[in-house]
């Protein structure tokens, strides 16, 4: 069995609300860092299929502000604005 150990870690700067950053110190058995590192990944992963999908996509520019436009139009309505 092979273990691989990564020493090369980046540090990110998060600016948090004071109440928050309070809420987070009530929470000291977790390891906040793995939490966001896990949502980052995440997120990534999500845009990555995106990608995928905008990739094989045959919409042009114009097609896309058109479908963003009829959205937010059944949108507002939904929503009685």
């Amino acid at each position: 069995m092979c273990l691989h150990i990564n020493t090369h870690m980046e540090n990110v700067t998060v600016t948090l609300t004071h109440d928050l950053k309070e809420e987070l110190k009530r929470h000291k058995e977790v390891n906040w860092s793995a939490v966001i590192r896990g949502a980052l990944q995440e997120h990534l992963r999500k845009i990555g299929i995106a990608e995928a999908i905008a990739k094989k996509s045959k919409f042009t520019k114009k097609d896309v502000e058109e479908l963003d436009r009829l959205v937010k139009r059944g949108l507002a309505k939904h929503h009685g604005f």
